[in-house]
């Protein structure tokens, strides 16, 4: 792991050793991220390739994918058609051969071409040859508002791979597990959907040169707190973060964030710990509310921790419309000032109106 800057070190610490551990850290972008987690790992293996529509010459839309085809070479990154089913369907065949596949998926709302090799293929063959086909593709594909890209361009759809049995899906909230999450999903023999924000692109974080893996199934608390849990996903634990800065500092409540970073499979004990704890839970997450994941962890919650809850589980996520074009979209969707409102609501504080900043 990373040595941070933010540790603290003797006082006779040498000038020498702290400009060695302030080169040792440094900050990157989420897509510099996911780049650097793709070079690292097709370095490590001949086997891993990228697939999908402007993956190469134009570094993907994002420029997620920047200088990998100068790097490998167009047989190992490969633009290809606009057709996400074939896309999908020659990554899944060169998985059953054993090669290690990255599929690039343009945006998540375009993946409905291609559910019938991801949920009848490549969820199922393994348990179809009674375990003699492995299938270790990586689907990565990014999703939500933020962009002003409308309803067939800013969907959150995570909840549809949550209910297929054979799939792994991860969604990473930080450049350091971006890229831990995504080499280890590069590395499992089974068929992950790794699904990237938009908003979170750009942002930046710590993420230390040496190699490192994030396990998948494991959960982690972003912010240790005693009066409340919020579990979030995806660009929700940026917004959960900032809003639990201000309810601190101007309500003095502490609010536990979790993120599970990957939603299958769950880490569970993280979650039921910090309500035992707390007594006391919001879920958010930008998906519509009806069918949401959010549902399924009240399930879980209520099934195994309802005697330790002070006060219902509550939900933050998306209104269940059609994404509109422009920026009224970010009105559809959970900020910082509605995060706060609800805390205070199971807090038995007052709310408030109107929050300067937040909006």
């Amino acid at each position: 792991m990373g040595i941070k800057t933010t540790h603290s070190y003797p006082r006779n610490t040498n000038k020498k050793c702290v400009l060695e551990v302030m080169i040792m850290s440094r900050e990157i972008t989420f897509a510099e991220a996911i780049n650097e987690a793709i070079q690292e790992e097709m370095t490590r293996d001949d086997n891993v390739f990228l697939i999908g529509e402007d993956v190469g010459v134009w570094g993907n839309l994002f420029g997620v994918t920047k200088g990998l085809l100068e790097k490998f070479g167009p047989m190992r990154v490969l633009d290809t058609p606009i057709s996400e089913a074939a896309i999908t369907g020659c990554g899944v065949g060169a998985a059953m051969l054993g090669m290690r596949p990255i599929v690039e998926i343009m945006y998540i709302d375009f993946i409905t071409i291609a559910m019938s090799q991801i949920v009848n293929h490549a969820a199922k063959l393994k348990y179809m040859s009674d375990g003699q086909i492995e299938i270790p593709i990586v689907i990565r594909t990014q999703q939500g508002v933020g962009l002003r890209n409308a309803a067939i361009h800013s969907q959150s759809l995570e909840n549809w791979f949550v209910h297929v049995p054979g799939l792994i899906v991860v969604m990473p909230s930080s450049p350091y597990d971006a890229k831990g999450l995504l080499k280890s999903s590069i590395r499992c023999n089974n068929p992950v959907i790794f699904i990237e924000h938009k908003k979170l692109y750009r942002t930046k974080g710590e993420v230390p040169k040496e190699e490192y893996l994030i396990p998948l199934g494991k959960g982690e608390i972003k912010r240790p707190g005693k009066d409340i849990t919020i579990i979030g996903t995806s660009w929700m634990v940026t917004k959960a973060l900032k809003a639990a800065e201000i309810l601190e500092k101007e309500y003095s409540i502490e609010v536990e964030i979790i993120d599970p970073r990957t939603l299958v499979p769950l880490d569970e004990d993280i979650i039921l710990s910090s309500i035992k704890k707390t007594k006391k839970c919001l879920i958010v997450h930008e998906a519509p509310k009806t069918g949401g994941w959010g549902g399924e962890i009240a399930a879980l919650i209520m099934e195994k921790a309802l005697d330790y809850l002070d006060a219902p589980v509550l939900r933050l996520a998306g209104l269940d419309v059609p994404i509109p074009y422009g920026e009224v979209e970010n009105l559809l969707i959970p900020n910082e000032k509605d995060i706060i409102n609800t805390v205070l609501k199971l807090c038995n504080k007052m709310g408030i109106d109107f929050l300067e900043g937040i909006v």
